[in-house]
């Protein structure tokens, strides 16, 4: 084991969660990578080492399973305990419904992993960093955390429910000390329509035609502004749309 720094992403086979291991791999961190796809977490890994020099551990994990988690984390080897940032990534839209026409499975999906995963993640890691004295916790919230758009009802309520803990960690975790950093994006082109649409892709395309949407770069790029600030400096949120989205519900898009 080197004497890096040691980054942990949830959600990191994919999208936001690939584009910020290329970034921490690039400024000398090494990655405990989580995610539930093996294949695209090896392929990663391996991608990092090469083109960055960086070690990677990769678990799969779905973070809903509580029980899971408490044992990925509890069974790390010791090397890998000194885990100094946390990325808080795994998420996601399941359904887009008016509330009464709403999916109970998608719902509890949604609840699930945007705020029950999240929980049992930061529960499970804060301790070690605790015990070592420092930490930065960046957790991946959406402009859905902050506005309620028609259909989008349960993910805006997970979504505003990780805006709310962000700021209950931080006062609880300022004392050790322990930053806390919210992200908050608009419309980002990932898997995250996909998703939303359950694999329907043609559809999730048509949500990022006629305008420059975000790209999962723009928001790793935030991430790491937030964690290469000198220790005196927290950023409590950042909130990031496109220049064609001022609101949740409002894009302009080109004829």
């Amino acid at each position: 084991m080197s004497t890096k720094r040691i980054a942990c992403i949830t959600g990191a086979s994919a999208g936001i969660g690939v584009a910020t291991a290329h970034i921490l791999a690039a400024n000398e961190f090494d990655l405990l990578l989580i995610a539930r796809r093996e294949d695209k977490l090896a392929l990663l890994a391996d991608t990092l080492y090469k083109q960055y020099n960086c070690n990677s551990l990769i678990r799969i994990l779905d973070v809903r399973n509580r029980l899971d988690v408490t044992q990925t984390i509890e069974q790390l080897p010791e090397g890998w305990k000194g885990i100094e940032v946390l990325i808080n990534n795994a998420g996601l839209a399941s359904g887009l419904a008016p509330i009464e026409k709403g999916d109970i499975d998608d719902w509890d999906v949604m609840i699930d992993t945007n705020v029950k995963g999240l929980l049992y993640v930061t529960r499970n890691v804060t301790p070690l960093m605790i015990a070592n004295g420092k930490g930065h916790i960046i957790n991946i919230g959406s402009i859905a955390g902050k506005e309620v758009y028609a259909n989008g009802n349960v993910y805006c309520a997970t979504k505003h429910a990780v805006d709310a803990l962000n700021k209950a960690m931080r006062i609880d975790l300022a004392q050790y000390p322990i930053k806390v950093t919210a992200i908050h994006p608009g419309a980002v082109e990932t898997e995250f329509s996909i998703v939303r649409f359950h694999g329907d892709a043609e559809r999730a395309k048509t949500v990022y035609t006629g305008f420059e949407n975000l790209v999962a770069q723009d928001i790793a790029e935030a991430i790491w502004f937030a964690l290469s600030r000198p220790p005196h400096i927290n950023i409590n949120e950042l909130t990031i749309m496109p220049t064609a989205q001022p609101i949740a519900s409002v894009i302009h898009r080109k004829a």
